[in-house]
């Protein structure tokens, strides 16, 4: 019965990465497609300035597999548009954190 409760939660988990100096040139598709590369994404979140309109230049990274995140965090320099992007393990789900524009809100 374990095995199967610990597979059902394994579904679940998102294993995330933490990725900071992007360019304010790079949209959540360009983002998603980089990372593709190292596994299969599922979820990306840019959050954005409603100020300036642009993002803030890091976003979290969710892949739907441990071993796609250490193929990301094992590749160095990650680079777009020119930019070496930071990339690292994020220490903190980000799954149950509000959307951007709810945050902005507060």
């Amino acid at each position: 019965m374990a095995a199967v409760a610990a597979a059902a939660a394994a579904g679940k988990k998102v294993f995330e990465a933490f990725v900071s100096k992007v360019p304010w040139t790079v949209a959540t598709r360009d983002i998603k497609a980089y990372f593709g590369q190292f596994g299969q994404v599922k979820k990306c979140l840019l959050p954005f300035d409603k100020e300036t309109g642009f993002h803030r230049g890091f976003c979290w990274i969710g892949f739907t597999t441990e071993e796609g995140l250490q193929n990301a965090l094992q590749k160095d320099p990650h680079i777009i548009e020119g930019a070496k992007l930071q990339v690292q393990k994020n220490r903190k789900p980000f799954s149950g954190r509000k959307s951007n524009k709810e945050a902005e809100d507060v």
